[in-house]
């Protein structure tokens, strides 16, 4: 007889990341480079909105607990977190406009961004790390990209949570003024209430003018109707 495979086999999963550590800091710390940032961004894929990164160089005497990757944490956890993160750490952000997204394009603007939170931090750091594939050019130290960083990292995972925390914010006071898209709500993302609203109402100076489904002639989407 064949056997079956149980559908609960981990067999056909991926194995869940474990949380993230010092390991990163600790061996670049090692290497002689000390103090070491970490540096995420938030917002990405949204329709509308800035794309927001941040930098943190963590004390390793008052890490705050439960730090993760920022995707992986509640609404409530992040924003305890956030003050958590400003009160024992030294960080900095920034943010590249809608309209710098589409004058460059949203990766361009996004490395921008990091590289501007980076070179922000009142400690110069002696190496970084970033979450993703690239490292921002233009750095003044050096500097490691981490594939899943804010999973695997502390302090990736911290910037992810201040990025994150930060940008909601802004699009909730984005809701304050452009009320009839809902940014509150979905952040920017392309949802159906966020887009049935630009159907309805035409894009406002937030909007990503060079994402689908603003930029009617666009051969290819650069962003993606995605749910916060």
């Amino acid at each position: 007889m064949k056997r079956r495979t149980s559908p609960d086999s981990p067999l056909l999963f991926e194995a869940p990341l474990s949380a993230p550590d010092f390991a990163f800091e600790t061996k670049a710390r090692k290497n002689g480079f000390w103090p070491v940032a970490g540096a995420d961004e938030a917002g990405r894929g949204p329709l509308a909105g800035p794309v927001v990164a941040a930098a943190v160089i963590l004390d390793p005497d008052r890490i705050p607990e439960g730090l993760n990757d920022s995707k992986q944490l509640s609404h409530q956890k992040r924003e305890i977190l956030f003050d958590a993160i400003l009160k024992h750490a030294v960080v900095s952000i920034a943010s590249s406009s809608s309209q710098r997204i589409d004058v460059t394009d949203i990766r361009k603007a996004s490395l921008d961004a990091m590289r501007r939170a980076v070179c922000g931090l009142s400690v110069k750091p002696a190496f970084v790390l970033t979450d993703g594939l690239d490292v921002p050019p233009g750095l003044k130290c050096g500097a490691e990209a981490v594939v899943k960083g804010d999973a695997r990292s502390l302090s990736i995972a911290a910037a992810s949570i201040v990025a994150k925390v930060t940008r909601d914010r802004i699009m909730s006071r984005a809701d304050i003024v452009f009320p009839v898209y809902g940014f509150a709500s979905h952040a920017g993302y392309g949802t159906a209430q966020h887009r049935a609203g630009i159907e309805l109402h035409g894009p406002c100076p937030l909007h990503r003018m060079t994402f689908r489904p603003l930029r009617q002639d666009a051969p290819s989407a650069q962003g993606e109707f995605i749910e916060p």
